[in-house]
């Protein structure tokens, strides 16, 4: 059974959460803090992560960094808070998606599934687009199938956005494909959500591709593209 994560301190929100994700046939776990929160992390393995941004103890944003520094699972932040930099900087330690209260609790179940879906590769999600899920581009593959992206044989660590973001670019190396297209590859495309997102998962991309970074390629004024040679 596909177990959720949930973490929020506030009894209320964590309780509506709990009973809507046990009615789509999710098991939970609940932690009140961001200490907690790593011990049930460690403990229950979860399939993904409801983290609130304000918690005890430790904050949403640690509690992602330091999950990110060692695993892939999916996380999506709630968040009180409506400026884009919150928005960012979660996006950029590699949180999957976001919801800002107040929020449905039927739109958190739905981002779930959505986020799940991409995670695990089903088809039209993480597989991406109907096409195969395996794709090429110089030295890097990206398989949606498998979560992996690997550079001349050596496995990266990324995120599902990640592996969504370079999955879009690899279909069509050397095509340039503008911030919406990108944004929307990423599940993304929703309600006050900006596309300077995609700005914050090159960045992280570029960091983590290293000597190989100038295979993603900036068009100015237009979008992003995989270069045809490393």
């Amino acid at each position: 059974m596909t177990t959720i994560l949930i973490v929020e301190d506030e009894v209320r929100l964590g309780d509506i959460l709990e009973e809507y994700l046990r009615r789509e046939g999710y098991a939970t776990e609940r932690a009140m803090t961001g200490p907690r929160a790593l011990e049930l992390w460690r403990a229950a393995r979860p399939d993904l992560m409801l983290l609130d941004l304000m918690l005890p103890g430790m904050d949403g944003l640690e509690v992602a960094r330091r999950v990110r520094a060692e695993s892939t699972l999916p996380i999506i932040m709630m968040t009180a808070r409506d400026e884009e930099v919150d928005r960012l900087v979660g996006l950029g330690i590699g949180a999957d998606d976001y919801v800002v209260k107040p929020y449905s609790p039927r739109e958190v179940v739905a981002r779930v599934k959505a986020v799940l879906r991409r995670a695990g590769g089903e088809a039209g999600a993480g597989g991406g687009f109907g096409l195969p899920t395996l794709h090429h581009a110089g030295p890097l593959s990206v398989d949606t199938a498998t979560f992996e992206v690997r550079v001349n044989g050596e496995a990266l660590d990324v995120t599902v956005a990640e592996v969504r973001l370079l999955s879009a670019l690899a279909r069509t190396p050397g095509v340039v494909r503008t911030r919406a297209e990108l944004l929307s590859a990423l599940g993304a495309l929703e309600r006050g959500t900006d596309e300077r997102a995609v700005d914050a998962h090159v960045k992280n991309l570029r960091r983590k591709l290293g000597v190989h970074a100038e295979l993603l390629d900036t068009v100015r004024g237009a979008g992003y593209r995989l270069r045809l040679e490393g």
